[in-house]
């Protein structure tokens, strides 16, 4: 083939190998080449396995060539967040903590993608537990944005959106407990699905909180997204919280007409409870636009008022994530980066009645989404409701300051997709959506994800740095 691998989305690269054309080698080295050239200046990596990938390539190389591709997943290069534990390579949550704790087992998830044939590079930056972060107190230092390496790339999953927007791996997974998947996903210019609660499995997934967290991939595109997340599911019954379900094709729906589906804006999320910034305003009223073009049902839809979710979701956040840390933070506090042991420690204030009282109302919550997605299909609201603040910038409490965009879907558990809806005029950075469906309509999601896609030219367009 011609051109750069690099830039190649999963469906693009597995097509391309199953014809023969393209080489999982070739590709995987070219991931390497990208990483060696940029990781110094984006730090998304905690730990870069170049001879485990190039192995697990030449494997790919060899079963491709002789029985033919396991899927589309097989021969393609992706990062692991580094909450992920891996057999026999760190897994370190980004921590001093634990920065020589060498898993025995690979979380499930990283079997079921090994079980594809992926060809994973190695272990990507998140922020402290999946909690503390842009911090530059531990002991590498945090992802950069390549839209704008002086930009954050948001959180927690911060290599992870840095490392598919530079194209050094074609996905990467990540963990969303209030946001995390789709923060960076936003800020990074990705397509990010957080599932619904209980889809994936987190065994072998350092946890943050237990009731809010879930696993998911990151990708460029919504196809790739929903074929990262074939690779990924399945019922894993050492995880009490995952769903014994049948899994879907999720990108059976991907080509069938929007015509006909109801949206429903929840505008007061992102006008008047966090108002968002006037790019992501204006990227939101595009989207409208584009999807009544294409057939779609525009409704308004009315939730509580953002801050409940947000009270809600970081109470329960907060108490578990305490519960989890406590005995670490009170032997070895000095162990954790500054930003992670303040914002863990806020839990140690919460009392039980407090943690009673956020489940009691997440019930009331939940059952006011679900009364207002009665005749809707998917609810739009923005994902992030600003681009990419500086990295050194951003503000240590910002979520507790203002209330999360991304939160209430975490405490309701559907299915959440982030995509890229164009660039702020001027610094060029990446602004995004974000489409909520109903539990287990992860089809539908993708669907009208990859309809505005290929309505849209946003995809055709890479961070600066790649053409350096």
């Amino acid at each position: 083939m011609t051109g750069d691998p690099t830039l190649l989305t999963i469906r693009e690269a597995s097509t391309l190998i199953a014809e023969r054309k393209l080489s999982p080698v070739e590709l995987t080295k070219a991931c390497i080449a990208r990483t060696e050239a940029l990781d110094a200046t984006l730090s998304n990596y905690v730990a870069f396995t170049p001879e485990l990938a190039l192995e697990a390539a030449e494997a790919a190389e060899v079963e491709i060539g002789t029985s033919g591709p396991r899927g589309p997943m097989h021969g393609i290069p992706v990062g692991l967040k580094d909450i992920y534990d891996t057999a026999g390579v760190a897994t370190t949550a980004h921590s001093n903590l634990l920065k020589s704790r060498v898993p025995t087992e690979d979380a499930f998830t990283v079997t079921k993608l090994r079980e594809s044939g992926a060809v994973i590079t190695g272990k990507l930056g998140t922020f402290e537990f999946a909690i503390g972060g842009p911090s530059f107190d531990l002991f590498t230092l945090p992802a950069r944005n390549p839209w704008d390496p002086a930009r954050t790339t948001g959180g927690s999953s911060s290599g992870s959106g840095a490392a598919v927007a530079a194209g050094m791996v074609l996905g990467a997974t990540g963990s969303d407990t209030g946001g995390s998947i789709r923060s960076p996903s936003s800020l990074c210019g990705l397509a990010g699905i957080k599932p619904t609660y209980g889809l994936l499995s987190r065994r072998g997934i350092l946890p943050l909180s237990q009731s809010l967290d879930h696993a998911g991939p990151m990708c460029w595109t919504v196809e790739d997204a929903a074929l990262m997340l074939q690779a990924m599911a399945g019922h894993d019954p050492l995880d009490p919280a995952c769903a014994d379900v049948a899994v879907p094709d999720f990108t059976e729906k991907l080509d069938e007409t929007v015509k006909g589906k109801t949206i429903g804006v929840i505008r007061h999320f992102h006008e008047t409870d966090h108002q968002a910034a006037p790019p992501v305003l204006a990227a939101i009223e595009q989207a409208i636009a584009v999807y009544r073009s294409l057939g779609c049902v525009i409704k308004e839809v009315t939730l509580p008022p953002l801050m409940d979710f947000a009270a809600v979701g970081l109470i329960i956040m907060s108490s578990e994530a305490f519960a989890i840390h406590e005995a670490d933070l009170r032997a070895t506090p000095e162990l954790y980066g500054e930003i992670a042991r303040d914002r863990i420690s806020m839990g140690g204030l919460l009392t039980g009645a407090d943690y009673v009282q956020a489940l009691r109302r997440r019930q009331e919550l939940c059952a006011a989404v679900a009364e207002a997605m009665i005749g809707i299909d998917v609810l739009l609201t923005a994902a992030s409701p600003f681009p990419a603040q500086p990295i050194d910038q951003v503000p240590k409490w910002l979520m507790y300051q203002k209330p999360s965009i991304t939160m209430p879907f975490n405490v309701t558990g559907l299915p959440a997709l982030a995509l890229c809806a164009g660039y702020e005029p001027g610094t060029g950075l990446p602004v995004a959506i974000q489409l909520v469906g109903h539990p287990f309509a992860e089809t539908t999601v993708f669907q009208l994800g990859h309809a505005y896609e290929q309505a849209t030219q946003w995809r055709a367009t890479r961070p600066a740095l790649l053409a350096a």
